[in-house]
């Protein structure tokens, strides 16, 4: 279900909300849902709408917010299932769920607590993975509503500070929750949990709950409740009471005692109200002092019962679980209420101030009830079935505080939402007798979802700096598993007719019913247009929310420049499209350049010092609002430019201010400058006028010097992230730059006649401004073209991020390797496989050496497409074009090296993912320089690699077998899956290591070189640079590792049985997890008999293991994977095992799981030939004596055998073979193999013939 959908106020409709029967029903046209599944469901949100809770009966499933990337790149917020399970066993009935959130020391969401009453009076509290963390019985019936009372920040002096409370409605009873002892109670169990979790010991139960509990009396039936909070009453109420109940004669209290206040819906009266006077019910611990009590007279009887023998072993048996005991409620009367014999209320909404409160009752009237005084107020009807929440609306901060005098304090509005499910209509309606405001057509099955409450575990203290997190109405439609937020503006709960924001908007709604309208004469429409123009306060900001701007051509015709755009704009057509928009962003209205200026704002800018004006910078925001006020008309062509500058040229503001706010609103907004065809050329005009102004090029500049001015323009160039729009700046200011050089050379040389004019234009102005200027267009032009690529959306279903933003200054900050940091990371997020990428770069080594640039297809840059049709195709053409920009920054192995880090520092975050780690490897191995390949992985051994891998080791000695998944996250941090899958990356780096150190001396080592536009780039060392500062490797000790991380991955492949550091003696294990770069004391010579045959038994092992992989792959559709043996055979070299006797054991296994031509591929004159005769005779003796069904030939050739074959055959022991049944075809090419190797003079060589007899005549019996 997705939570970015809100329901949107459309401001053309408002009009039609005037007629509010309009809408109200749908005349039967809504398709009806053939079982609408919620509604006999338990719906409830937490309060910041990241985890949604629905259960029905004793199951229950909890759904997370995840974001994730849609088919058009864009990224949302959805809920996807977390959990899903039974909560309790029995057939007890989940009836309320209730989400509490509480906070961490940084005031943000840090856990959520899902609280479940059920129907055998059981109160359970769980995490977001569904452990239980406490349970309680607190009264034996059934429980009917849980809610939930936080913190509030009181809003008014002398406002009673209400504190965190938890309220569980029982049919007769009410029992109330202490939220700070709750809150203790809960972290200290989750804490637990965790560490038992950790430990893999038992969870120890924590003591009950203290609670208070109280003995509704006076009404007939409840349903629902509100706790309303602590109240004080004023002196006359109390007064007024104490007279009511205690007469004439009552005596009065000097103070007003403190109260709890709690109402009631229901039966008998219809609402009850309740006051319980504070310190009159001790919190319940009777139970905690008994469970203490009982466990200590236990634990005394027990050790007696020791010390004097008197234990036996019918004692040892736990006793029988206890029930628990249930504590009897206090009294507690009914002070008042609303009586009304035929009405029976429903549900009670309490608002976010707790001064109102909405009921439903079953006559489908919504009633309005003033808390403090305890009366209706108002009440609607036709609302049957209606579900209810609040929104509480604050004033916006520049609203009251422009006022004259001290600032107000700010206004909160409180609006009810009414969901009408018969109806299928949602409406918001101002309190307390507030017009409605919105009406919505929704379904008619959908759950308006409202928690009433907001982060626990807040207090007065920490709540300084709290970030508040408001209280959502949220409705859930289950038809399209949408997740909708109401959210009111402030203004419409202003009525007086003074409120300027609620007249523009009434104005608003009266332009839009004029334009739409088609009936009325041109005339009449002209005049009604101007007279309503005319008393629009914001004329400007409603305008253009009225018109719309459709999107122009991308071709601009700037004079002089053309040459110069042509070059640049299919990349800037290509930036623009994949930037127009398609990704989600947030902005606020007062942010926004397009609002309009306040008086205030303006004038707080500026300075008056004599008969000159002087700009204040003030914050980002105000600067360009201020230039978009005093330029943007300029560059749109609204305005008159060489009147605006004349203008600004008498005000007396520099011009160096001027540049400043000229180019921050340029470079702001970027996009609608893109738009815009004739913006570039009224820049250019712009520019040319300001830099004419006096002071603003200084008349006595040497043109082999930088000019101030112009170095002013190529800082905010390199400075700004809107890479297209100061690219554009760039070009408009060389141009400039270029035609002011040449106009102060000819004054300079004083050509007064034309001719030599023209003479001289035609000559290039060389001067190190210019220089300077090529130098900054060609880095701008870099920077588009890398900004370009990183804009490209990642492919859907690959962990999305925020599209990172460079510039030419942090591309220079970020040192040598910054450029192809950035592309590594872009490779991560687009999930390129590293031989694509390398397929990527061949392309680019093509388009290079033929002269042609790589471009992408024809039809995939048209304007036409959106962001959501750019494939993975174009995203390579790009990165194509980006390696042929930076052919020394972006060259492969750097890119390669840059892509192995990345990827490895992307698994260190997330070590499940074992495939980031296995690709960093196989980036490693495309290195081709090893010096580079030597550095890199020695940096990957000692910073991520080596903690995992000795605690990988450690783990599978401790256990003696590859671990179980709970060990491998406990230990290691990450499952068994993972667990194999880095053990071989391991395997591998090490083998990369070894070939890297062994190739060094071959070649000498790479320059490292930039372009030279980059070469004033400064910051940290790339990759490349610290790996080749990094120091060599001792080989032996590479080796050992590289055995070590062997057996390691083939114990966990086939879940063997072995003790790895067990197979090395002393001197092996102390040389374990040491530098790589270090000089340990290595085993040499023989090793000792007993570790080599655990080495050769562990070898032989892991052989039987593949081929049973073998023949399960032969029997499967797998094919299996042919590496082992050699790798086997390379082993036992290293660790001194014979490997003819792997060999042949090899042979035999292949042999005895029926795989004879694979073991005639790896047979040799070396095999034992007694083995394999005795394999024959097994299946020779299978096929004559114990098969099922045996042929009248078998019998007979059985009856002609030499008696010395038939007593051989008769003592074989089929079963020992793996696969029994083998064709007789192959037998007989095995016994003819057998007859080869057996020398003639050999013991068996009879016996090895006459079986060749035997097999040749079995085989046409059996035919």
């Amino acid at each position: 279900s997705r939570s970015e959908n809100e329901l949107a106020w459309d401001d053309s409709d408002w009009g039609s909300w005037d007629n509010p029967e309009a809408k109200e029903d749908s005349s039967g046209t809504t398709t009806v849902m053939s079982a609408p599944w919620l509604q006999d469901c338990v719906v409830s949100l937490s309060p910041c709408s990241d985890l949604m809770v629905v259960a029905k009966d004793h199951k229950a499933v909890f759904l997370s917010a995840k974001w994730r990337t849609d088919d058009g790149g864009r990224e949302e917020m959805t809920l996807a299932v977390s959990w899903s399970g039974t909560l309790i066993l029995t057939l007890s009935v989940c009836l309320s769920v209730c989400l509490c959130l509480f906070r961490s020391s940084t005031g943000r969401p840090d856990w959520t607590c899902i609280v479940v009453g059920f129907s055998s009076g059981y109160v359970r509290f769980y995490t977001e993975s569904g452990v239980l963390l406490l349970a309680q019985l607190l009264n034996e019936d059934p429980v009917l509503r849980l809610k939930c009372r936080t913190y509030e920040i009181p809003r008014h002096p002398g406002v009673t500070e209400q504190h965190e409370e938890l309220s569980i409605l029982y049919p007769a009873a009410l029992v109330t929750i202490d939220g700070f002892s709750l809150f203790q109670s809960l972290r200290a169990c989750r804490n637990q949990v965790a560490r038992a979790a950790a430990a893999g010991s038992e969870v120890v139960h924590p003591p009950p709950l203290a609670y208070k509990k109280w003995g509704l009396q006076d009404m007939d039936t409840i349903v629902d409740h509100s706790s309303v909070g602590i109240m004080t009453l004023c002196v006359f109420d109390q007064m007024k009471n104490a007279s009511i109940l205690g007469g004439f004669h009552a005596s009065v209290k000097g103070s007003p005692p403190a109260m709890s206040q709690y109402i009631t819906v229901g039966g008998g009266p219809y609402t009850g109200f309740y006051y319980a006077i504070e310190g009159s019910s001790q919190p319940l611990l009777s139970h905690v002092a008994l469970a203490v009590a009982s466990k200590l007279t236990s634990a005394l009887f027990s050790a007696a019962s020791g010390w004097l023998g008197w234990k036996k072993q019918s004692e040892e048996e736990p006793p029988q679980k206890q029930k628990p005991k249930v504590e009897p409620a206090t009294p507690l009367a009914v002070r008042f209420g609303l009586p009304d014999s035929r009405r029976h209320g429903e549900f009670i909404c309490l608002s976010p101030c707790n001064t109102l409160a909405g009921v439903t009752d079953d006559f489908g009237r919504v009633t309005l009830l003033d808390v403090g005084r305890g009366i209706a107020i108002r009440m609607w009807k036709g609302y049957r079935d209606a579900q209810l929440g609040w929104v509480q609306v604050s004033e916006g901060r520049g609203e009251r505080e422009s006022s004259p005098s001290a600032p107000l304090p700010r206004r909160h509005a409180q609006f009810l939402v009414i969901y009408a499910p018969r109806r299928g209509i949602l409406e918001v309606w101002g309190t307390q007798q507030g017009p409605r405001v919105g009406a919505f057509t929704v379904g008619k099955h959908c759950r308006l979802l409202y928690a009433g409450y907001r982060l626990m575990g807040v207090n007065s203290v920490t709540s300084q700096g709290w970030l508040l997190h408001t209280q959502q109405v949220c409705l859930f439609d289950p038809a399209t598993g949408a997740l909708r937020t109401v959210t009111v503006p402030f203004h419409l709960a202003l009525s007086d007719k003074k409120s300027e924001r609620a007249k523009d908007m009434h104005l608003l709604k009266r332009l839009t019913t004029l334009l739409k309208s088609r009936e009325s004469s041109k005339r009449q429409a002209n005049a009604e247009l101007s007279a309503t123009l005319t008393n629009l306060e914001s004329r400007t900001t409603l305008l253009f929310s009225l018109v719309p701007h459709p999107p122009l051509p991308f071709q601009m015709e700037v004079a002089g420049i053309e040459e110069e755009l042509a070059r640049v704009s299919p990349t800037l057509q290509r930036y623009a499209e994949l930037t127009s928009g398609s990704h989600p962003s947030v902005s606020f209205a007062q942010d926004s350049p397009d609002a309009s200026l306040p008086v205030q704002s303006f004038l707080s800018q500026m300075e008056c010092e004599g008969e000159e004006i002087r700009v204040v910078p003030g914050p980002n925001a105000d600067w360009t609002q201020l230039g978009s006020f005093l330029f943007w008309g300029c560059l749109t062509g609204e305005s008159p430019l060489q009147k605006v500058c004349n203008t600004l040229q008498k005000t007396g503001i520099s011009p160096q201010q001027l540049l400043s706010l000229l180019l921050s609103v340029w470079l702001h907004r970027e996009k609608e400058v893109l738009k815009k065809t004739e913006a570039v050329r009224h820049l250019h005009t712009l520019l040319t006028a300001l830099s004419s102004m006096k002071g603003a090029v200084e008349e006595s500049w040497d043109m082999q010097c930088v000019s101030p001015w112009w170095q002013q323009v190529r800082s905010a160039c390199v400075q700004s992230h809107s890479s297209a729009a100061a690219l554009l700046a760039a070009i408009v200011a060389h141009r400039a730059a270029k035609a002011n050089i040449t106009i102060l050379r000819v004054n300079t040389h004083t050509l007064a006649h034309t001719h030599l004019y023209v003479c001289f234009s035609e000559w290039e102005a060389v001067s190190l401004e210019l220089e300077q200027w090529a130098v900054c267009v060609r880095q701008l032009e870099d920077v588009l073209s890398l900004q370009t690529l990183l804009c490209v959306p990642p492919p859907q279903g690959t962990p999305g991020s925020a599209t990172p933003h460079c510039s030419v200054k942090a591309l220079l900050e970020g040192g040598r390797g910054g450029i192809a940091d950035s592309v590594a990371k872009w490779v991560f997020r687009q999930d390129l496989a590293p031989e694509r990428l390398k397929d990527m770069l061949q392309r680019r080594g093509e388009a290079e050496s033929t002269g042609q640039p790589s471009q992408p297809e024809q039809g995939e840059g048209e304007k036409s497409q959106e962001d959501a049709d750019f494939n993975r195709a174009a995203g390579e053409c790009l990165l194509v074009s980006v390696c042929q920009r930076f052919p020394d920054s972006l060259s492969p192995d750097l890119l390669f090296a840059h892509c192995c880090w990345e990827y490895v520092v992307q698994w260190n975050k997330d070590p499940e993912e074992g495939r980031y780690l296995c690709w960093a490897v196989e980036h490693l191995k495309l290195v081709s320089s090893p010096h580079i390949q030597l550095g890199i992985s020695s940096m990957m051994w000692n910073t991520f690699i080596v903690k995992c891998f000795s605690a990988a080791a450690f783990l599978i000695e401790k256990v003696g077998k590859a671990p179980k998944d709970r060990l491998c996250r406990r230990d290691v941090g990450m499952g068994d899956c993972a667990m194999t899958s880095f053990l071989g990356s391991c395997v591998q780096l090490l083998q990369i290591l070894m070939e890297a150190d062994s190739g060094v001396e071959e070649v000498t080592p790479p320059e490292l070189c930039v372009e030279e536009v980059w070469g004033g780039a400064e910051g940290p060392a790339s990759i490349a640079e610290l790996a080749l500062e990094q120091k060599g490797v001792h080989y032996p000790l590479v080796q050992h590792h590289y055995l070590l991380a062997s057996l390691l991955h083939t114990a966990m492949t086939f879940s063997l049985r072995v003790k790895p550091l067990s197979l090395f003696d002393s001197k092996g294990k102390n040389a374990f997890f040491r530098e790589l770069s270090s000089i340990q004391l290595m085993p040499s010579g023989d090793m000792d008999p007993g570790l080599v045959s655990l080495r050769q038994e562990f070898l032989l092992r892991v052989l039987t293991g593949w081929v049973t992989t073998q023949r399960e792959a032969v029997e499967g559709p797998g094919s299996g994977d042919k590496t082992w043996p050699s790798l086997c055979l390379d082993l036992g070299l290293l660790l001194q095992v014979n490997p003819d006797l792997l060999r042949r054991h090899l042979v035999c296994e292949l042999y005895n799981q029926g795989l004879d031509p694979r073991a005639e591929q790896v047979e040799d004159k070396d095999v034992l030939g007694s083995q394999l005769l005795v394999l024959t005779g097994q299946r020779l003796s299978y096929s004559l004596l114990h098969t099922q069904t045996q042929t009248r030939p078998a019998m007979e050739l059985l009856a002609r055998l030499p008696p010395t074959l038939c007593t051989w055959l008769k003592a074989m022991d089929p079963s020992e073979l793996g696969c029994p049944s083998v064709p007789l075809s192959q037998t007989s090419r095995l016994v003819s193999r057998l007859i080869e190797i057996l020398p003639e003079n050999h013991g068996q060589y009879s016996l090895a013939l006459h079986l060749l007899e035997a097999v040749e005549a079995l085989i046409p019996s059996s035919d």
